[in-house]
């Protein structure tokens, strides 16, 4: 299991993370979501033991992950960077690992290897983005970690590659209930692939909840009135955005389908539906919420 306890991580004056609480348990797949610079890549990297924090804790199967050869051997973690093997050929990378790894297994790399086609005596900097991104990404699951990190490691795959590299997490996942934590841009994939979500926002946990929970807490309304009706006439919910097309209202809010419904019916709407918005649309709410729109290049 993994647990990050009040922890805070800054660099200069500027925190990067700060207080964040979150326990991840083992065999799910939990996905990071936030804007440029929340501090995903920062939490990412804690976890994989590179960074300690100033203070609070990070702390895998019950042991602190910084400077833990131990815990590190069971950790993954696939940087959003491959510059690092420019030089090195596949091969050269699964001799690499596999001194590290004591759990690394040959037949399962020379599996992937042949499914996907990649030579092993090639340099990587002759590779393209995405045949990178999936030597990365064979190496890390023929370690056999229990706990895979990847920072926007699907990145640049086309949508064959995509495909293919996700099956490869699944199957690890079911094969030894091995923990998944990415962060992502596409949220297609976050929707698709994990069961729980944090939301991060310039270093603060906005939230942290089941994927389903998230997507049932926040819903769309499309009513009509017979008059005005503002988020100031709504204030038993949340209201993350209203708007005002013709004579439909759009109401965005948090707080379940029932308070919502009440809040509404409370100024006889003439027509009320509910639709269910993605997990990209919760996403923009969210952060429109927070003050990080679009709207700001209109000022």
């Amino acid at each position: 299991m993994i647990e990050i306890k009040d922890c805070v991580m800054r660099f200069d004056d500027v925190n990067a993370v700060d207080c964040i609480s979150v326990d991840i348990p083992e065999g799910s797949c939990y996905g990071l979501l936030g804007s440029n610079g929340a501090g995903k890549s920062t939490i990412l990297r804690m976890l994989a033991g590179i960074y300690r924090p100033v203070s609070g804790s990070v702390r895998i199967d019950d042991e602190d992950v910084y400077d833990n050869i131990k815990i590190k051997e069971k950790v993954f973690y696939i940087s959003d960077e491959t510059i690092q093997f420019s030089d090195m050929t596949l091969g050269a990378m699964r001799n690499y690992y596999a001194l590290f790894y004591r759990s690394f297994d040959k037949a399962l790399f020379e599996k992937l290897v042949g499914a996907v086609g990649l030579p092993l005596d090639k340099k990587l900097h002759e590779f393209s983005k995405g045949m990178k991104r999936q030597a990365v990404v064979i190496c890390g699951i023929a370690c056999r970690p229990k706990y895979l990190l990847l920072d926007e490691a699907l990145d640049g795959l086309d949508p064959t590659m995509r495909l293919m590299v996700k099956k490869m997490m699944i199957d690890a996942m079911m094969d030894r209930d091995m923990t998944i934590v990415f962060s992502s841009h596409n949220l297609n994939e976050i929707d698709e692939f994990c069961d729980r979500v944090g939301l991060l926002h310039c270093g603060k946990l906005v939230f942290d909840r089941e994927l389903d929970n998230v997507k049932g807490d926040i819903i769309k309304v499309q009513t009509a009135f017979d008059r005005e009706v503002t988020a100031e006439d709504l204030p038993e919910i949340d209201v993350l955005h209203i708007e005002k097309t013709g004579s439909i209202t759009y109401i965005i809010a948090k707080g379940g389908s029932e308070k919502i419904r009440a809040a509404v019916e409370k100024h006889s709407p003439k027509m009320y539906d509910e639709i269910r918005l993605t997990l990209e649309e919760i996403f923009v709410y969210e952060m429109e919420g927070l003050g990080y729109d679009s709207s700001a290049l209109d000022k």
